[in-house]
């Protein structure tokens, strides 16, 4: 196998898909999306995925940008998202109309994980149908209008975070 740099991408046959982060003079440091950091010799057989040149200078910054771009692209790995703190050990109630009926309590952050994943997966959708090599660009438009709708109708739900960066956007022109 030749030497691979810093940024390589691989397919593993038993630890899945991998990025390289640090190079040694006989083993190669690999984060795997589903197994974390394991080192790996340099002569183990791997599917070359993208190779990065072995004298490729990058700095761990770089290095770390790469790693998040490539698991946000090739997972579902989430990154953290915090709860506004006025909602922290709340509850919501759903209360139907007829009071001779129960309603249902539900933990506010079980709530608030839910919507996050729900985000996460219409971002995972929107890569997707982006990437999709067999949809026509008009196509592509249409049904990334279609998820931006779906965003903007999940606006609501924005007073549930703490940082505006993790609010929901929609449509501009629709707010």
């Amino acid at each position: 196998m030749e030497t691979l740099g810093v940024g390589s991408r691989i397919k593993h046959p038993e630890h899945g898909m991998g990025v390289i982060i640090h190079v040694h003079k006989r083993a190669y440091d690999v984060c795997y999306i589903d197994k974390g950091i394991k080192a790996m010799l340099r002569d183990t057989h791997v599917e070359v995925i993208e190779a990065m040149p072995s004298e490729y200078d990058v700095s761990f910054t770089e290095a770390e940008d790469a790693l998040i771009k490539i698991l946000r692209e090739w997972s579902d790995v989430t990154e953290v998202i915090h709860i506004a703190e006025k909602w922290e050990g709340g509850t919501l109630l759903m209360q139907p109309k007829d009071k001779s009926m129960q309603g249902k309590e539900v933990p506010i952050e079980t709530f608030f994980h839910k919507i996050v994943m729900l985000r996460d997966r219409l971002r995972v959708l929107e890569q997707k149908v982006n990437a999709h090599n067999k949809l026509t660009d008009s196509e592509k438009v249409e049904m990334q209008q279609y998820i931006t709708r779906i965003y903007g109708s999940l606006t609501t739900f924005n007073v549930l975070f703490k940082l505006k960066a993790d609010y929901f956007v929609g449509d501009k022109k629709e707010e």
